[in-house]
């Protein structure tokens, strides 16, 4: 659904967005109001073994809300897309379970997490893994490109979510599958905190 907030910028949302995931990007050693890195994705219980391949650079700066392989692992083969990737590690752990004959592309909308990802994917020398700039709402994708699509912890900063599943959907093969891990709310926002751009972009 398109959440309308009257007062809402979205553009001034977008580019805090931008901001605050550049930091965790540029600064990972910073202090975030929400937890980050390695130890958090263990925490998570991402599979360990594949995880001690993704290089540090992508580790660090992850800063997903749950564990979209918890509701079960990609199969060899398949083509998967990433939306909102970050600095890759969710696509590098994507990337080792679909091997060489599957595929995996992550997009994310912040500069320096696209730069930090791609790092990341030369140094591991993956051949099957593409990262783009761009956003959710607008996948540069052609339809029926992906067999699933994975996300974490990012629709839910995207005030237009009606636009994000209908891409997903599009992007989707017949039969294709979403594994997506996000923050969801229980109770009732008041129109003062729906208009607060801190809430949304931390």
């Amino acid at each position: 659904m398109a959440i309308e907030v009257e007062g809402l910028d979205v553009a001034l949302l977008r580019s805090e967005i931008q901001r605050t995931y550049a930091d965790v990007s540029t600064q990972p050693d910073q202090e975030f109001i929400f937890p980050t890195g390695r130890a958090w994705a263990l925490d998570l219980g991402y599979p360990q073994g594949l995880l001690a391949r993704v290089p540090e650079a992508s580790c660090e700066s992850f800063a997903g809300v749950a564990n979209p392989f918890s509701m079960g692992a990609l199969q060899p083969g398949e083509d998967v897309l990433d939306v909102g990737c970050g600095a890759g590690m969710d696509s590098l752990v994507a990337a080792q379970m679909v091997g060489a004959s599957g595929s995996v592309t992550g997009i994310d909308m912040t500069p320096e997490m696209v730069v930090k990802a791609c790092g990341s994917i030369a140094e591991m020398g993956l051949g099957n893994v593409r990262i783009v700039e761009g956003s959710a709402e607008h996948l540069p994708f052609d339809d029926a490109s992906f067999d699933v699509v994975i996300s974490n912890g990012v629709i839910d900063l995207i005030p237009d979510k009606d636009a994000v599943f209908s891409e997903i959907t599009r992007v989707l093969r017949p039969g294709g599958r979403i594994q997506l891990a996000d923050v969801t709310i229980q109770n009732p926002v008041s129109e003062e905190s729906k208009r607060d751009i801190d809430l949304w972009a931390g």
